[in-house]
């Protein structure tokens, strides 16, 4: 995906997009983190789970092909290197880091493989990736497709599936790989785009939707308007609950892919 994409995306990022702190914890968790060791956020955008990690201790470079993000996330202060790049290709010597994360970023990964397999050669025997995702299942049972379902429609087809990206990361020279499973909390800081599961009428104000991939670069716009309009009647009267029931499950919303090198 081109930079102009994510400088799109990343002009009003902040307004709406935080570092959780439950999904921070989680991260440095599912890191086995150790204050001062070096990690890489790839995708880091305008920084904030980097900032977040930073102040547990953790030593970051953070890269992301945008400048427009990198420069708000050089603003926030912190000790960490800032390189505009791709996942792709990681200015980095091998066998140089602790650990690695990246956070809903997959699907703007230009070569899924490609990607993986230069985390892999970064990072030191026994680290770990941990990145936060959804897959094609996951996708396909928003409630959301009920409103917008050509624009979602798009977004299935660029994250593979579990078992898929499982074999991808075991391709790419990682040994071992195991899953969590996230659903989102009614007080979840960071708007990505299910993260208004249960708060529907967050959906429509125009700021919370362009912060997400899913409004901006994927949209069907004739559809987006007028699936705003009858989300709007269904949150007036009360249809919305019934239709968000229905698409509950037991897949989770989002997943975090734990790889150990």
């Amino acid at each position: 995906m081109s930079a102009v994409r994510y400088d799109q995306i990343g002009m009003g990022y902040n307004t709406t997009r935080a570092a959780d702190p439950y999904l921070t914890s989680r991260l440095y968790d599912l890191l086995q983190a150790q204050p001062g060791k070096l990690y890489l956020d790839i995708g880091c955008g305008t920084g904030n789970y980097l900032t977040s990690l930073s102040r547990l201790g953790l030593s970051f470079i953070g890269i992301d092909p945008s400048e427009v993000m990198l420069q708000q996330a050089r603003s926030k202060g912190t000790d960490a290197t800032f390189i505009c790049a791709k996942a792709e290709s990681i200015p980095l010597p091998d066998a140089h880091l602790d650990g690695a994360i990246a956070m809903v970023t997959l699907h703007h990964w230009d070569d899924l493989q490609t990607g993986l397999s230069e985390v892999c050669r970064v990072l030191k025997p026994g680290a770990r990736f941990v990145c936060f995702s959804f897959t094609p299942e996951q996708s396909q049972s928003y409630w959301l497709n009920h409103y917008f379902p050509v624009t979602l429609s798009r977004t299935y087809f660029i994250t593979p599936h579990q078992q898929d990206m499982e074999q991808m990361l075991i391709h790419a020279g990682f040994s071992s790989v195991s899953t969590e499973k996230y659903f989102v909390h009614d007080d979840l800081q960071d708007h990505f785009l299910m993260s208004s599961k249960y708060k529907p009428e967050r959906y429509l104000i125009p700021e919370m939707r362009n912060n997400t991939s899913a409004f901006t670069v994927f949209a069907d716009q004739d559809e987006v308007n007028a699936g705003i309009k009858a989300l709007e009647a269904d949150i007036n009267s009360g249809k919305i609950n019934e239709i968000i029931q229905s698409h509950e499950n037991d897949l989770g919303d989002y997943l975090f892919f734990i790889a150990e090198h």
